[in-house]
């Protein structure tokens, strides 16, 4: 047996919180949990971690995903043709409309937008990825269908929410630079080593944030390379601290390069499919990084729910530090 496959029988949590269970590494976030997360807000400080959502967000490099398309659907030049132009002369209330738009001082502006739900800073569902025709707890592959994950979907979430203290751990000030470069895939001994200088531990149902600098990067150029990331080997030391979820400034959390040949994203596959973990992708944490680094606290209140969109396998979510 080789070393992934024993470390996909170690990390499994199929069964841990029952037959049924769609919540995973979440049931580790216990109200003790949430009291303790809001006890670390002591000065008042909120980073907002999230990256914008536009034509010019990451998904450049893509094929199989684009950035948002925001689209007005009325706007300061739609005042008169609302009633000319939609046929809402008819309508029974036109002539209130009429009024509104004609003779009253409101106006008003809406809007739309089409996009990949984890175009940008988002959360991946436990339905996101699987093998073997399994998902996390054994549910089948064939419960998502073009019409959506009937098991396993993003907004199973809402019953709990997603909020808990977070543990940033500041991979790029440890090695001393502005960004982990791609071709370095971080260890799980260098994840204890960063815990270790920064005297910070991981307790059970924590959040873990891996700050490499990529994000920033990005947003100062919105041409930064590919990312670096954590070695699939990370996920054994995830499950050893019963982490409750992990999220990084980078594509995709783990290292983008995998050395298991066909085995693309090993480390997505012992979270997810095995651990029941859920993965936030494209969080923006440099500001925060730079708090922490200052005050040298690196724990935190996280607030960080994803939007409740039936069957879906991920979602975007702007989450939220305080300190």
């Amino acid at each position: 047996m080789d070393e992934w496959t024993r470390t996909a029988d170690k990390v499994r949590n199929w069964g841990r919180w029952g037959a049924d269970d769609e919540l995973g590494t979440l049931n580790l976030i216990t109200e003790a949990n949430v009291r303790a997360a809001a006890a670390e807000v002591t000065k008042g400080a909120v980073f907002p971690l999230g990256l914008p959502f536009g034509e010019s967000g990451p998904q450049g490099g893509l094929h199989f995903r684009r950035n948002p398309l925001h689209v007005m659907t009325v706007d300061g030049g739609d005042a008169h043709a609302l009633v000319e132009q939609r046929g809402w002369a008819a309508h029974p209330t036109a002539q209130e409309l009429g009024g509104m738009l004609d003779g009253d001082i409101l106006r008003f502006n809406d809007d739309m937008i089409v996009m990949h739900l984890q175009a940008a800073t988002q959360w991946d569902a436990l339905s996101h990825v699987y093998y073997d025709e399994k998902m996390y707890n054994g549910f089948p592959s064939s419960a998502v269908t073009s019409l959506g994950a009937s098991k396993l979907g993003i907004e199973k979430v809402d019953v709990k929410g997603i909020t808990s203290r977070g543990v940033l751990l500041d991979v790029a000030r440890h090695r001393g630079v502005v960004m982990v470069p791609h071709g370095e895939p971080i260890s799980p001994e260098e994840l204890t080593a960063v815990a270790e200088a920064q005297g910070v531990e991981i307790n059970a149902g924590d959040i873990v944030l891996i700050h490499t600098g990529w994000a920033g990067e990005f947003l100062r150029d919105r041409t930064t390379p590919i990312s670096a990331g954590l070695h699939w080997r990370c996920a054994a030391w995830l499950h050893e601290r019963d982490a409750a979820a992990v999220a990084a400034d980078t594509v995709q959390v783990e290292d983008p390069v995998s050395d298991i040949p066909g085995n693309m994203l090993p480390m997505h596959l012992l979270c997810i499919r095995e651990m029941g973990m859920q993965f936030g992708e494209y969080w923006s944490l440099s500001g925060l990084a730079a708090d922490c680094a200052e005050d040298g606290r690196y724990s935190f209140q996280l607030v960080a729910p994803p939007l409740g969109i039936t069957g879906a396998v991920g979602s975007p979510v702007n989450p939220i530090a305080l300190k």
